[in-house]
């Protein structure tokens, strides 16, 4: 996708800051970062949304890479959230899968409605 943001920072015509990377996966600094840490692992190549028709062996591969990055995060223990959106309604801004780890602070519950 010549659009996509995130397609752009995995061929490197848009810089970020890489906290892991392999032949498929690409973890890197959230840019607009909600705590203090917030990274983003998206697969390379390029799927809308958690609803496409994403390889099992490829989904998988994804999130078995939150704990790695957790810990290269420094949050592993202490604890983190994962939230991957989907859809305008779901928050998702960015139409590349993506799955983001948010911590390095305690968490709020979510209690009500956002807007």
């Amino acid at each position: 996708m010549t659009d996509c943001v995130f397609c752009k920072i995995v061929a490197r015509d848009i810089p970020a800051t890489v906290v892991y990377e392999d032949e498929d996966i690409l973890a890197f600094e959230d840019q607009n970062p909600q705590t203090p840490v917030h990274t983003l692992i998206i697969p390379k190549q390029h799927y809308s949304s958690i609803s496409d028709d994403i390889p099992p062996e490829l989904l998988g591969k994804l999130f078995s890479k939150v704990k790695e990055v957790a810990k290269i995060k420094g949050v592993e223990e202490s604890g983190y959230r994962v939230i991957v959106n989907k859809g305008k309604d779901g928050r998702q801004t960015v139409f590349h899968l993506h799955v983001h780890i948010l911590g390095g602070i305690k968490l709020p519950i979510f209690v009500g409605p956002a807007d």
